[in-house]
C-alpha cells in the first residue's frame, strides 16, 4: 500500500488525502499517516517569485556572480566602488499619527476617530542611488510620469554631480562602477552614448534578478565554505 501511495503521488503531487485515498481504497486517517510518517511527506503551498527562470538564464546568473565574487576577492574595494540605482512609484500619506491627533476630552464627548491611512491620489516615480555608506541621489518624477531614455540622462548628470560632491574619493579616483538593472530606459542607446562619453563602468546585470542580493550571498556562502 505505501509503494501504490507513493506511485500515485509521482503521478500527481496535488491529490488531495481523501482522493488518494479513494483511489487505494483506504481510510483517509490509515491514508495520512502513510503520508507522514512512512513517506515522510507534507503539504506545501506553492512559492509565488517573480518569473522562473529557463536553465540558460540560470547559468547566466551563476557566471556573473561567481565574476563578481572574485572580483570582490581580488579587490577589497570593489563591493564599496558599486553605486546602485533602482526606482519605485511612492504614493503619499496622510503623516497623522493618533499620537500627533491626540486631544483632551472630558466625561462625556466621545473619543476621537481617525480612520486608517490610505493611498492618496500622490504618486510619484522616485529614483534612489545609494552605495555601501548610505544614499547619494534621489529625485522624483513628475506626476504619474513613468522612466524615459531622456529622463534617465538627465538624472545621471544629477548624480555625477551628488558623487563630486558626496563622494570625493570615488570622484577623483574615478574607479566607482554603475549598477543598474535592464530596464528599457537603462539601456537604451542614448543612455549608454552618455555612459560611454564619461567612460563609467557598468556591472552585467542577470535576467530578472536584484544582482547585488545575489552576489552577496553567493560571497557570503563561499567564504563561509
Amino acid at each position: 500500500m505505501i509503494a501504490k501511495v507513493r506511485t500515485i503521488i509521482q503521478n500527481n503531487r496535488r491529490l488531495t488525502v481523501r482522493e488518494i485515498a479513494d483511489d487505494c481504497g483506504i481510510s483517509v486517517g490509515s491514508c495520512d499517516e502513510i503520508l507522514t510518517d512512512d513517506l515522510h511527506m507534507k503539504r506545501v503551498w506553492a512559492k509565488f517569485v517573480p518569473r522562473l527562470l529557463a536553465d540558460d538564464q540560470r547559468e547566466q546568473c551563476q557566471t556573473v556572480a561567481h565574476d563578481l565574487f572574485e572580483c570582490s576577492c581580488e579587490d577589497v574595494q570593489f563591493l564599496k566602488n558599486i553605486v546602485t540605482g533602482d526606482e519605485s512609484w511612492v504614493y503619499g500619506y496622510d503623516p497623522e499619527t493618533k499620537q500627533q491627533l491626540s486631544q483632551w476630552k472630558g466625561p462625556m464627548p466621545l473619543r476621537p476617530k481617525k480612520g486608517r491611512q490610505v493611498q492618496n491620489k500622490t504618486k510619484v516615480m522616485l529614483l534612489v542611488f545609494f552605495d555601501s555608506e548610505g544614499i547619494i541621489h534621489h529625485a522624483y518624477t513628475p506626476d504619474r510620469q513613468t522612466i524615459n531614455e531622456e529622463l534617465y540622462v538627465e538624472v545621471l548628470r544629477c548624480l555625477y554631480e551628488s558623487v563630486r560632491r558626496k563622494r570625493l574619493e570615488k570622484w577623483w579616483g574615478d574607479n566607482w562602477i554603475l549598477h543598474h538593472d535592464s530596464a528599457p530606459a537603462h539601456t537604451s542607446h542614448l543612455v549608454q552614448q552618455f555612459l560611454a562619453k564619461h567612460g563609467t563602468t557598468q556591472l552585467q546585470q542577470p535576467p530578472y534578478q536584484i544582482l547585488l542580493h545575489v552576489t552577496f550571498s553567493y560571497s557570503q556562502g563561499l567564504r563561509k565554505v
